[in-house]
């Protein structure tokens, strides 16, 4: 697959207002952020789920790991997050050894095996932690099935969706995180693949601690585009028949009507300016529209170059299908390698 390396116009434009006043600075940015951070939460995710009481991290073991390959020795503490006194997830940490306060690399996947043992063991070898939740744990993700019921953590009747649920698991990681002595609280990183990218890239525009936010093969809801379809790639239909509880229902008015929407996915990625953004993508991987995202990666850019930080925005493809590979995670440690300080 080629890529069109023309960028292609993507509406509604980032650089003007609602009131259709243009944005020519970067303090205008501010007050732009807060409407396009309106009408994708409103619109699209709903809002994140509210914080009910105290957010405490409770050690619940801690062992010595030296079966990962090239790793001496680690540690490995296993926590039970607690919100308001109730369990929410579980959460472990792998830790290498260090005298200084390292950066993280988190991820929501662990309903999955994407990061094997050589994946945890690099990370570490690169002086950073690795923490890992399984975000069905927060919010069932069940098979596509309409009218099948969904388990949410927390009482019945709750009005919010899944990908919500899964970054407020994100933010309420980070909560216990940041008060780790181990941990640099100025340097997480989020990173999810597919869904888990949606999700991380949702976290990561609703919480400003979040350093670096990384979203491998995320597609339609994620980094992809609901305007510019390359071809064979996820629909906003396919999304909404497929997953009807990962987003708002409501979407469903624009279904074959994507250009009246009142933001497309260079909205979500543009959120995370001026903090690091790097997605990754796969050429084989059409479900998840790599054209479209290069185009919706095109677009944040000149919010990143408005505020002066070109460089903290990335989009970098391989060829291959739908996989978090070994390489997506050597490209992006590569990228967190520059910009999450380490200390």
């Amino acid at each position: 697959m080629n890529l069109p390396l023309e960028e292609q116009l993507l509406t509604p434009d980032l650089f003007r207002f609602d009131s259709g006043e243009p944005i020519q600075s970067a303090r205008c940015w501010t007050f732009r952020r807060e409407e396009v951070l309106q009408h994708i939460m409103n619109l699209a995710y709903g809002d994140i789920p509210p914080v009910d009481g105290p957010v405490a991290g409770v050690e619940l073991h801690a062992a010595r790991v030296r079966q990962l390959p090239g790793i001496a020795d680690a540690r490995l503490l296993s926590m039970r997050v607690e919100v308001g006194g109730k369990h929410a997830f579980l959460l472990r940490i792998f830790v290498p050894m260090a005298s200084r306060p390292l950066p993280v690399v988190l991820t929501g996947d662990g309903c999955w095996h994407y990061a094997t043992d050589v994946v945890i063991a690099e990370v570490l070898r690169r002086g950073k932690v690795f923490a890992q939740f399984n975000r069905v744990e927060v919010a069932a993700d069940p098979e596509s099935s309409p009218g099948r019921p969904v388990n949410w953590l927390g009482a019945a009747g709750n009005p919010y969706f899944a990908l919500a649920w899964w970054a407020w698991a994100y933010q309420r990681a980070v909560d216990v995180l940041v008060n780790l002595d181990f941990v640099n609280p100025a340097a997480i990183a989020v990173v999810g693949h597919s869904r888990g990218g949606k999700a991380a890239l949702l976290a990561g525009a609703n919480d400003d601690r979040i350093a670096l936010t990384s979203a491998n093969n995320s597609g339609a809801g994620g980094a992809g585009c609901f305007r510019l379809q390359g071809p064979g790639s996820e629909t906003l239909a396919d999304l909404l028949a497929g997953f009807p509880h990962w987003m708002n229902p409501a979407l469903n008015h624009f279904v074959g009507r994507e250009n009246e929407l009142p933001f497309d996915m260079h909205f979500l990625k543009a959120l995370m300016a001026p903090r690091a953004l790097l997605t990754t993508e796969a050429l084989g991987d059409l479900w998840a529209n790599p054209s479209g995202s290069w185009q919706t990666h095109l677009a944040a850019a000149k919010v990143y170059s408005l505020l002066g930080v070109p460089q903290n925005i990335a989009c970098q493809f391989r060829s291959g299908g739908h996989d978090h590979s070994l390489e997506d995670w050597h490209t992006f440690l590569n990228f967190a390698d520059s910009h999450l300080s380490n200390g």
